[in-house]
């Protein structure tokens, strides 16, 4: 049984299929909620829109109590440390929290560190870590592809400040694809992922079968960086995928900057909706994951 989602580096490839076989059962409405009535907290130290609300919809169609915890109304802000917050949690009845955080190593440590059995989901940590973010967009792709391995992944954008990004390239890895990152070299990853890197789109682009696009974070840059060099060179747009990758999807995490990181065109047309799947599939991902962690599945 998974205990916590912290890491996809902790999920074996017979763990992550099983959440997402799960997730197409309940996408097709034949899986059953084993959470009924059991509570968890919110607890988004970041600012999220599709994260958040989409755990909240997902925890309510299982049936479960959500508690949205607000930092800035709460005992924290008295001086009250994050760990003692969440066992005076547990001792309310939850013994489960989402939590999102700009600190790579939060949940790790408070994991060490309470002394209660109470479960972690990460919905998003630092620069490093989106568990559920890496699946969702896997579900998604294994809904356009037959399999993933020896398939052209390519992530084109800030890699460098990307957990996306960087959970994503570590679920592929465990499936044998493919992976290509694009960006420029401001925004190459400082440590080695073990993957092509080019700075170059139009290379990156050939014979893809996935383009990710990424946001730029402008709220965690703090080098150099350069809106309109971006635009010029790597841009997704319709004419570039027509003739480098065809066949392939589109996908991005969102929230898109439009017409920095992919134009209109390109978002509002029927490529473009994948984006859109890949928020609606959020939902039943989410949904497996708090009824295999919270409901006793093996």
């Amino acid at each position: 049984m998974i205990k916590n989602l912290v890491k996809i580096l902790n999920l074996t490839p017979k763990e992550i299929n099983e959440i997402i076989d799960d997730a197409k059962e309940f996408k097709s409405d034949i899986k059953s909620s084993k959470v009924m009535g059991k509570m968890t907290a919110l607890m988004f130290f970041e600012n999220s829109t599709r994260t958040k609300i989409s755990f909240e919809i997902a925890a309510k169609k299982l049936g479960m109590e959500v508690i949205n915890f607000n930092e800035k109304i709460s005992s924290i802000n008295k001086g009250e440390t994050i760990r003692d917050t969440l066992e005076n949690l547990y001792f309310m009845g939850i013994s489960s929290v989402i939590i999102r955080t700009a600190e790579d190593n939060l949940i790790d440590n408070l994991i060490d560190s309470i002394n209660y059995p109470m479960k972690f989901i990460n919905a998003g940590s630092g620069k490093a870590s989106h568990p559920t973010q890496a699946l969702l967009d896997y579900f998604t792709m294994t809904e356009h592809l037959e399999e993933i391995e020896g398939k052209k992944v390519v992530i084109v954008g800030d890699i460098e400040h990307s957990r996306v990004a960087k959970s994503n390239i570590n679920l592929l890895k465990k499936f044998a694809a493919n992976i290509t990152i694009c960006a420029p070299e401001y925004f190459k990853p400082k440590e080695d992922l073990e993957v092509t890197y080019t700075p170059i789109l139009k290379e990156a682009l050939e014979d893809a079968k996935v383009i990710m696009g990424l946001r730029i974070q402008k709220e965690r840059i703090e080098e150099y960086y350069d809106e309109k060099e971006y635009i010029n060179n790597y841009r997704l747009d319709t004419k570039i995928i027509e003739k480098y990758a065809p066949e392939a999807i589109i996908m991005h995490p969102g929230p898109v900057n439009r017409e920095i990181e992919m134009t209109s065109e390109l978002i509002d047309s029927e490529k473009g909706q994948t984006i859109l799947e890949q928020v609606q599939n959020g939902v039943f991902v989410r949904m497996a994951i708090l009824n295999k962690m919270l409901g006793g599945e093996s």
